[in-house]
């Protein structure tokens, strides 16, 4: 699976459980993340480098880790679509 929006330079974004549907696309090798706690081995599995932060940018994909981290991720969303 390809991610075009990603080959396009545009931001991904994903929160919570979220980064689970990425896992089948390969788009999480070597991908620095962070995500709710419950899927982290699967993420590692698939190949990200998965951080316990509030909020985690590699390279326009933007990742948070439950809805509490909402105000921060959202910031995050507006720098990136500003760039």
């Amino acid at each position: 699976m390809q991610l075009k929006f990603f080959e396009q330079g545009k931001p991904i974004a994903a929160i919570c459980h979220a980064g689970s549907i990425l896992i089948e696309t390969g788009f999480l090798k070597g991908k620095q993340m962070t995500s709710y706690k419950s899927i982290k081995t699967d993420l590692i599995n698939a190949g990200a480098d998965w951080k316990d932060e509030e909020v985690v940018v590699d390279n326009k994909f933007i990742t948070s880790r439950s809805p509490k981290d909402l105000p921060a991720f959202c910031r995050k969303i507006i720098e990136e679509l500003k760039e």
